[in-house]
């Protein structure tokens, strides 16, 4: 047996003594022989791969049915092993389990994109079955991780480590993992941007040749005070991960220098009552940071996480965080959801997953995947919910929800019941009628106003956040066009079929239906043809491919994206370039405002100008106030498909850089690396220390303007940046 099966073996028989070691060794063997002659990236034999992954969740105490399903997990797709083999060899628990893990690996789709939004699909679907499926994924995405290095190519690192903080980090933070959510993110975070994390991690090893001795003195002041208060308590002090410390420079947009409190100090007791306790002895002895309390035991966050946080100017005046809370609630932090899958068999483990079967937050991505037709509307909206940061408001009998930061009272109404939100009619905040499209603060009452009578509005779309939310608006929207094409549609083929002499019938449709791509049915064929996408002439002829007519201009139009309006804009060699914008009248005449500068990927709205045609704003643009009492000149627009053939934009940026040698020099070299061109700059003020101007700088969409901001903010000449609006 491999060193790393002994190793496995020893590590469960530490804390459960009675499990199944046969069982155990004999998934070993089994995956040994299937996966015999493949080899990693390191050149190791492949097997090794699951073994390590049962060590990870070994050291997580998993139960045996968990560790066996690592063991094989590949099995399914990369062997010849099938579902009933392993339910024979072993049991149907551990068939479900390798099952629900096993990849999604012949996905017929379009994109890339797609692609992973099916294989995410298929995984939450699996969650949603046991939640164990998601822990044994996140424990071979960690071992996939910490062997990363083996892969020969950059951009394969990247894209894996990109993967990774894009799902499986948010995941393993919603399910309360934290100990894998923080090595995930420390790992991708070294393939991301390494230069980064190496600044960081030299900034650390000198502060902590520096801060040794602080450190101890800290710990030992704060056990000294809670000894004296009569309390059991065990004080640790732990340095931050580089990525959180990262992350906090990035969303404060401050330097390494300004940040005070990169070790956070721990103290451990033994019950809730001596959790408070302990706060009061700590809040009496030292000055509070205002803003700086929070609660998670009252109210626990969606994950189940507990603890009490503070921050204080403690020993030496250093400014510190505390965390306090009971050791088990430490466990529940580290481990998350699998901190309630014991090893121990029936009723405890049973009780167990049927707890872990309650996490809302599943049931709404559930949800979203029953609404969203298209696998990247999915993706997107799935992101939406796992990404954003909190509000909790409650209704008025008291019930808790937790939303998103930036919800409404709409996504509140949806958070209720979908019913809920489909009728909403207006709200209540506080006792007071609020717009439906007010930010909702936490603590917030919230009473929804609904009426029978009452249908989504398409204008919900422009300020709902919530993934649920925007995939009911969008399906009611898609119902309600589809419904019109489909009448639409009808009437056209039926207007041809009366021009040529010939009775329309259902039945001489049906029997086309193959020839169009992407039809299934005569409704699809009728919506093809209200919406635009195939030509009412095009379906008679096939229909009657002997029928001639010499004036006949036949033109098959099967795929949406093949309509792009025209941008009136021309470029200076006078050619027209595609105008990706959905929601135009074809032939309109379209222009982008000058005041918000909008780009692909910003959320967007249409204002029609007397002799201009329309004026795409950002939906947060001021000057839009300048039109709310005409509602009949706005458009319900977005961005279309066909980002590739779009010409640069321009994208305004407010910057303050330190008045120093080589900063412009330095701050046109990292817009440059990152792809942009500085097409215009005003300094609008100059000081001793400091410059602030306004720069244009030519993108692609928002995403890659973003990834330029996020670059200048690591600059340390740089002092801020913002993107600027209504300028």
């Amino acid at each position: 047996m491999i060193p790393q099966a002994e190793a496995l073996i020893q590590q469960m028989k530490s804390y459960d003594p009675a499990f199944n070691q046969k069982m155990v060794e004999d998934a070993v063997e089994y995956a040994r022989i299937m996966h015999d002659g493949q080899l990693r990236s390191s050149g190791e034999p492949y097997y090794t791969h699951p073994v390590e992954v049962a060590g990870i969740l070994a050291e997580m105490k998993m139960d045996t049915a968990t560790i066996v399903t690592a063991i094989l997990h590949d099995t399914l797709e990369d062997t010849k092993a099938t579902s009933e083999d392993l339910e024979k060899k072993f049991s149907a628990e551990v068939s479900m389990l390798v099952n629900g893990v096993s990849k999604l690996t012949k996905i017929e789709s379009q994109t890339v994109e797609g692609k992973q939004a099916e294989n995410f699909r298929k995984l939450l679907v699996a969650m949603s079955e046991d939640i164990r499926v998601l822990l044994v994924k996140l424990a071979d995405r960690l071992h996939n991780m910490r062997t990363l290095y083996h892969i020969e190519k950059p951009e394969k690192r990247y894209r894996i480590a990109r993967e990774t903080m894009d799902i499986y980090v948010p995941l393993a933070e919603r399910v309360g993992v934290h100990k894998i959510k923080e090595e995930l993110e420390d790992l991708a975070f070294t393939y991301m941007n390494p230069e980064a994390r190496d600044s960081i991690t030299n900034r650390l090893s000198f502060l902590r040749q520096e801060g040794n001795d602080l450190v101890e003195i800290i710990i030992t002041e704060l056990s000294k005070i809670i000894k004296e208060a009569d309390i059991s308590a065990e004080v640790t002090g732990r340095e931050k991960t580089r990525f959180s410390i990262w992350k906090k420079m990035q969303r404060k947009n401050i330097s390494f220098e300004q940040l005070s409190d990169i070790m956070a100090f721990r103290i451990g007791v033994d019950s809730v009552a001596e959790c408070y306790h302990a706060l009061g002895i700590i809040h009496s002895h030292y000055p509070v940071v205002p803003g700086r309390f929070k609660d998670f035991i009252s109210t626990p966050k969606p994950n189940g996480y507990r603890s009490l946080h503070t921050t204080v100017i403690g020993p030496k005046n250093h400014r510190i965080e505390i965390q306090i809370r009971t050791h088990q609630m430490h466990t529940e932090a580290d481990l998350g959801v699998a901190a309630h899958w014991t090893y121990k068999q029936g009723g405890e483990s049973a009780g167990a997953q049927a707890d872990a079967k309650k996490y809302r937050w599943l049931r709404e991505l559930l949800d979203i995947l029953e609404q969203d037709q298209r696998p990247e509307d999915f993706w997107e909206n799935t992101k939406l919910e796992l990404f954003q940061e909190k509000v909790f408001a409650f209704t008025p009998k008291g019930d808790l929800f937790e939303l998103p930061s930036g919800s409404t009272p709409i996504d509140f109404a949806y958070a209720i019941h979908s019913n809920v939100g489909d009728r909403c009619i207006g709200a209540k905040i506080n006792g007071r009628i609020a717009p439906l499209n007010t930010k909702l603060q936490n603590g917030d009452q919230v009473e929804i106003v609904t009426a029978k009578t009452q249908n989504p509005s398409p204008t919900w779309e422009r300020f709902v956040v919530t993934g649920k939310a925007r995939s009911h608006i969008r399906r009611f929207i898609r119902q309600q066009q589809s419904s019109e094409y489909l009448t639409l549609g009808r009437a056209m083929l039926q207007k041809v079929f009366k021009s040529e002499g010939y009775e329309f019938t259902e039945k001489a449709v049906t029997g086309i239906v193959d020839q169009f791509r992407e039809c299934k049915n005569n409704d699809d064929i009728f919506i093809g043809i209200g919406a635009g996408n195939i030509v009412a002439r095009d379906v008679f002829k096939a229909i009657f491919p002997a029928h001639k007519n010499d004036g006949d201009t036949v033109k098959q139009i099967t795929n949406p994206e093949d309509l792009q309006l025209k941008n009136t804009h021309h470029e200076r060699s006078g050619k027209t370039q595609p105008m990706p914008i959905k929601g135009l009248i074809p032939g309109m005449a379209v222009h982008y405002a000058r005041c918000c500068h909008p780009l692909v990927g910003d959320r967007i709205v249409g204002i029609v100008t007397t002799g201009k045609g329309v004026t795409i704003h950002t939906i947060d643009c001021e000057t839009l106030e300048q039109f709310a009492d005409t509602p009949e000149r706005w458009i319900d627009v977005s961005w279309g498909e066909g980002q590739d053939s779009i010409e640069a934009r321009i994208g305004r940026l407010m910057v303050t850089i330190n008045n120093q040698s080589g900063a412009l020099g330095t701050l046109s070299t990292v817009i440059a690396k990152s792809g942009g061109n500085i097409t215009n700059l005003k300094i609008t003020s100059r000081s001793a220390d400091f410059w602030d101007m306004y720069l244009d700088v030519s993108v692609t969409d928002t995403k890659h303007l973003n990834n330029i901001v996020a670059a200048l903010r690591a600059t340390p000449q740089i002092v801020s940046v913002e993107r600027a609006r209504g300028r």
